[in-house]
């Protein structure tokens, strides 16, 4: 099967799941720590663990996946280098209500942070800013290099995306079936970002069957840390 077709069945496969499907969200149980907003980190320290060791000047970009999230359909997060530095910007759309829709402008637990590469670990492989405690945290990690970067546009990205709402399903507006999910999210910021090797996304994409066409990119089984 072509790449096209596969899309078309991924796309048939969640349309056709749509009534028990709960998009990106991850069962919460209690309370945890607030959500939103940008955090940043003071120290620095040097990019490790990424695949093909990169030099102070370089791009990247990394994919978190839950593979047990969205009742096993996996949801995902994102992050990219700020170029030329040992800071990074990740961030994710969590869709804690479960919601297959909720309007621009509406609480889709969107959130992002800023920091070093290792504190970017640590924050994903502990949902530091999930809203609520998540049962299924980030537990892999796939990133590449890119030989290209636009860091201002992937900031712009992170803006729109915290702010159009969320949406699985059939659009109210268009009457379509669409997407404005945690992977819709995930490949906006990391396109804009002009990362290399970024699979497209079609719309309706299951996050668990996307992130394995990411080929050349490291995958990595991230624990909490």
């Amino acid at each position: 099967m072509n790449e096209r077709g596969l899309r078309w069945v991924m796309a048939a496969g969640v349309a056709g799941l749509i009534v028990s499907l709960t998009g990106c969200r991850q069962t919460a149980t209690g309370a945890a720590e607030p959500s939103g907003g940008t955090r940043t980190e003071s120290s620095a320290s040097a990019l490790a663990g990424m695949a093909g060791q990169q030099s102070a000047g370089s791009a990247g970009a990394c994919v978190f996946v839950k593979p047990d999230g969205a009742q096993k359909f996996g949801h995902v997060g994102w992050g990219f280098r700020i170029t030329g530095t040992n800071r990074w910007v990740y961030g994710a759309v969590e869709n804690p209500s479960g919601k297959l829709y909720t309007p621009p402008g509406g609480d889709i637990g969107a959130w992002h942070a800023e920091g070093t590469y290792t504190r970017m670990l640590s924050d994903m492989s502990r949902d530091a800013y999930y809203p609520g405690r998540s049962e299924h945290p980030y537990s892999r990690y796939r990133c590449t290099g890119s030989a290209k970067s636009d860091v201002q546009a992937a900031r712009a990205m992170i803006r729109e995306v915290e702010g159009r709402g969320f949406l699985v399903g059939r659009d109210p507006k268009t009457g379509k079936l669409s997407s404005w999910d945690c992977l819709d999210a995930t490949y906006d910021v990391l396109k804009a970002y002009r990362t290399q090797r970024l699979t497209r996304a079609a719309k309706l994409s299951i996050p668990n069957v996307w992130v394995e066409t990411l080929w050349g990119w490291s995958d990595k089984t991230l624990k909490p840390r």
